[in-house]
């Protein structure tokens, strides 16, 4: 495949990821990603009125939030600019980016904004009517706890599909946590200098705004959640299922944040660029679903079908960052491919920096640019797995001119 869209260097940002009803967890998540980007473009010197399409991507409700992304362009200044909202779970992001490519490279756009955000701290409590209930009596859902614990197809709780793959293919606690001690490693290279690797795309120290935003009420120095891997503790973990090896160690958590992109055609992506001599290009994309029950398992043929589109072998690929939110889903990974797990996920991932899904997927993009222009360039991968069984890849190269 060839694509022409691409991705200015640095026209891009994270909030720091705050931890399930942290200091993140009063703040309306639309409202606040729009407040994030107009201060975040300004940094960038970038107009609004540069946009000629976005993306909003969240998969929490919030209040009127119905009116998606024509509302959180308004909030930024341009108010001209349409687009779709769309919600895929954990593959919220790179859905997006997709969408924003696609339009790029028919010429329904120039300049697109993709915007992604979720606050899973104080998720909606909903209530469906059922005319035909004993008085009109219908169903409540915990959209974010219900859903978590339990898939309508097969009746099973999310962390039970990281239990069926481990089962399916001889993971034992003790390898996961060996995983998750790993990129407890690797984190720390991101919190190195005084954070120098976040500070690459994320405002630290960060000022939290009040519900209004007209004043600060808190300072984050990085994200908040994260534990500093003991083994000698992990090792203490029994598994949450009874007869399982998951234990709370091998396992994310949820949190609240947002993280924005911009996708472009070659020519504007130079104007945009804050270092015109790296030239970010996306290569390629891919989408795969697993057997129901089996998440874990969808990011292998998502990223089999990535590289594909890219033309390219994972030999060819640099760098690898994952969606992982269960420390099974990176051991099933280096299993089935063989891949060098100290080329995969250095600096962060989900696993460590916590689960707000709709901007993990950006938030991964954005690291493995990073990466991979310290690198000196080169080609990246990144794929992860959603509710539902399914996968989504996308492989990136960032070249110097």
């Amino acid at each position: 495949m060839s694509l022409n869209a691409q991705i200015p260097y640095g026209a891009y940002w994270s909030t720091p990821f705050s931890k399930w009803q942290g200091t993140l967890s009063h703040l309306h998540s639309v409202e606040f990603g729009a407040h994030v980007a107009k201060a975040e473009l300004l940094k960038r010197n970038i107009s609004p009125e540069v946009f000629d399409y976005g993306v909003l991507g969240m998969t929490v409700p919030q209040h009127k939030s119905f009116h998606g992304l024509p509302w959180f362009t308004g909030m930024i200044g341009a108010p001209n600019v349409a687009g779709p909202t769309i919600s895929q779970v954990c593959a919220t992001s790179i859905r997006c980016i997709q969408d924003a490519v696609q339009n790029i490279e028919c010429d329904m756009a120039t300049v697109a904004l993709v915007a992604t955000v979720d606050r899973v701290s104080n998720g909606p409590q909903l209530y469906y009517p059922a005319p035909s209930g004993i008085g009109g009596t219908g169903n409540h859902e915990n959209l974010t706890l219900d859903n978590m614990q339990h898939d309508p197809l097969g009746g099973h709780s999310m962390l039970q599909t990281a239990e069926n793959v481990a089962a399916r293919h001889q993971i034992t606690t003790e390898q996961q946590h060996d995983i998750v001690t790993q990129r407890q490693e690797q984190y720390q290279m991101a919190l190195a200098s005084d954070s120098a690797f976040l500070k690459r795309f994320m405002s630290l120290p960060f000022d939290v705004p009040s519900t209004n935003f007209k004043k600060t009420i808190a300072t984050m120095q990085g994200d908040e959640g994260v534990f500093k891997a003991n083994p000698e503790k992990l090792a203490t973990l029994r598994p949450v299922l009874e007869g399982g090896t998951v234990t709370y160690g091998g396992q994310t958590y949820p949190t609240d944040g947002s993280a924005c992109m911009i996708v472009t055609t070659p020519d504007k992506a130079d104007e945009l660029s804050s270092d015109k001599k790296i030239t970010i290009k996306i290569k390629g994309f891919g989408m795969a679903r697993a057997e129901n029950g089996y998440m874990p398992e969808a990011p292998v043929p998502a990223a089999q079908r990535a590289l594909t589109s890219a033309d390219c072998s994972l030999d060819d690929i640099d760098a690898v960052k994952t969606h992982n939110p269960f420390a099974v889903n990176d051991v099933y990974f280096l299993n089935q491919t063989g891949y060098d797990s100290k080329k995969m996920n250095n600096y962060g991932c989900t696993l460590i920096w916590g689960h707000p899904q709709g901007p993990m997927g950006v938030r991964g993009v954005i690291e493995l640019i990073e990466e991979l222009v310290i690198r000196g360039g080169g080609k990246g991968l990144f794929t992860g797995c959603a509710a539902g069984d399914t996968g989504m890849a996308v492989v990136i190269e960032v070249s110097d001119k």
